[in-house]
This record gives C-alpha cells, structure tokens and sequence, in this order.
C-alpha cells in the first residue's frame, strides 16, 4: 500500500489567482490573519477545479446535477468513479431521499467516496498584505462624465500547501458498509461488473475494481495534468503561469505526509530547508518505497536550487529536475508497469 505524499508551492507574481468575498467595487482575494500577519492563499477547492479542468478535453466528466431551491439547494454529480476519472479522483456526495429519485429516475443512486487525491490549503509562505489596485472606465464616455470606479487586490507571494494521493483506492470502490460510505449503489455496481470491474476487498471492506490498465492510466494521466495545470481567476488583469514552480513527491507506504516543513519563512524570506529534508529522509526511511522527487523550476528560488542540486548530487534518495519532467517521468513509470506494487491494499 503506497502513497504518493509532497507538496507543491505557486509562484504568484503580482496575482489574484482566487477570489475571496468582495465588499462594494472591492473585489479581494482571498486571506487569513495569524496574529498580525496576513497571509494571503488558494483554497483547495480552486486548485482541484483548476487540476479538473486541466485533464485533457478527450476525457469525459461527470455531469453536475442541481437540486432544489432557495437555501435548499445541493449539487452533486453522477457518483460513477467507475465511468468518470473526476468521480473517482475527487471524491463526491450524493444524498437524495427515494421520493426525490421517484420523481426524476435520471438522479443518481445515494452513495459517497471519499477524495483519493487530497490536497491543503496553499498558503503564502511569507505574510504579505495584498495591495489594492484602483481603476476606472471611461471608454465611450462624454466630457465631463464621472468615470466607473473598480477596485480590487493582487499580490506577489510563493503559495504552498501539502498533496497526498491514495494510491491503492485509485480505480477501486466500496460496494459495502454502513450510511453515505458506499461508493457505488447496487445498479451502478452491478453495471461497473458488466463492463469489467471485478470484485475485491478494500482496507476490510467489499469493493470493486477496475483493471489495473484503466488504474495505470488514471494516475498517469493526473500526474500529466499536475504538469500543466492552468486556471486561476482575473486572467484579464494579472495573467501567470500556474504549473508548480516547486513540487516533492515521494511514495510512502502510510498517509504521513513528512515534506510539509520544507519551503521556510527565515527572515522573511522563502527558504528551502535542506537539513530538515535529510532528517525526514532519515526519519522515516522505513517507510519511504523510493526516492524523493524535486521539481525546480529554473529561475524560481535560483541560488538555493543550484545548492540543492550541488548537495544532493550522488545521492540516490534524492531526485531533482524540472517539474514537468519530474512529473512526466513519473507518469511514464507508471504506465510502463514500474510501480504496480503501488497500487497493492496492504495485507
């Protein structure tokens, strides 16, 4: 049973890549105070909808249902992580009474999956107080006319959070236990078994999974994704390049997540902590099921990674590379049947 557990930093310059509540013509982005520093960040849920929207467009997706009204509206989508890689990677709810279905037999049956890819919040890792840019429209406007006034934040700030991606439940549903931890009601089960799935026992519960080919190819294929990952919001304004500047990953055999101390705040500025990286390495190199991966983008933190490039070089726990490349790499390994093991539920 292996996890792929890491961390992944964006390199934010003069950016508003998430919104938060905006106030009047005040458009914010969004931030936290811890104690008098304000620390500006991405919330999870805007790096998962950018990663979902950077898998290739041949990929299907699973439909969005919308229920309801007023106060009482829920969204869901089809829960079939059999047919959909975003079902299967990014969890879902669905949790409809039978009258509801009775009306309209298109919504899916109640059932819930957990998310196997699991992401934090991307914090800034130096506090930064946003800065609040003013402007006006006056284009078309007669002399004398008062002009349109907007006001919104942007910031320049290196944003990191953890990842941990749960490789064993890639492909493989729960089909038993108790309340809304079904993954797959009875019909869409019996019909993911029609198509292929075979039956299998998850972590002490009955599940189903899909050939390890399909398995294979959902990984790879998100791993691609992360490589050239886009999105964010205000593209007309303060336009960047979202791909990971900086990104670790190591396979580990539990869910601990030893990398999240790596990128510091020392004296205000981002730091890479290469000692801390050595004792995590030592700490936990039971359980490490390989090396660990750096990617580095040229240019970002430039001194500190050609240093890190230096100190590591020669030793064979460490990898470091550009984050395509680590990335792609990766995925390519996977399809090539280098890591089967991976996906293995521990005995």
């Amino acid at each position: 049973m292996t996890y792929l557990a890491g961390k992944i930093a964006f390199d934010i310059n003069a950016g508003a890549p998430n919104n938060g509540e905006g106030e009047d013509q005040k458009g914010r982005v969004k931030q936290m105070r811890v104690g008098r520093d304000v620390y500006p960040y991405i919330a999870p849920q805007a790096v998962r909808r950018w990663l979902r929207d950077s898998v290739p467009a041949s990929e299907p997706r699973s439909r969005v249902f919308r229920t309801g009204s007023g106060q009482k509206q829920q969204a869901f989508t089809q829960g079939r992580p059999d047919k959909y890689l975003d079902d299967d990677l990014f969890g879902y709810m669905v949790a409809l009474k039978d009258s509801e279905r009775k009306k309209d037999p298109a919504l899916p049956e109640t059932c819930q999956r957990d998310t196997v890819l699991a992401t934090g919040t991307f914090v800034a890792v130096v506090p930064n107080t946003p800065t609040m840019d003013f402007g006006t429209m006056t284009r078309g406007f007669d002399a004398g006319d008062n002009p349109v006034i907007h006001q919104h934040e942007f910031y320049t700030a290196v944003c990191a959070g953890d990842v941990l991606l749960d490789l064993p439940r890639v492909g493989v549903f729960e089909t038993d236990g108790g309340g809304l931890k079904v993954a797959l009601g009875k019909t869409a089960a019996q019909e993911a078994k029609e198509a292929g799935a075979t039956e299998t026992t998850l972590r002490g519960t009955a599940a189903l999974a899909l050939p390890i080919e399909e398995r294979r190819r959902r990984t790879a294929l998100i791993l691609r994704s992360l490589a050239t990952i886009q999105g964010g919001a205000k593209h007309n304004a303060h336009y960047g390049d979202r791909t990971p500047a900086f990104l670790v990953l190591a396979p580990m055999k539990g869910g601990n997540n030893p990398f999240t101390r790596l990128l510091q705040n020392q004296l205000g500025k981002v730091t890479f902590a290469t000692t801390t990286l050595e004792a995590e390495i030592t700490a936990w190199e039971d359980q490490l099921d390989g090396p660990v991966r750096i990617g580095w983008a040229p240019g970002f933190l430039a001194d500190q990674r050609e240093k890190a490039i230096t100190h590591f070089a020669g030793n064979d726990r460490v990898t470091i590379g550009h984050p395509r490349t680590i990335l792609t790499t990766l995925a390519d390994e996977v399809t090539d049947k280098q890591h089967d093991d991976w996906f293995q539920d521990a005995e």
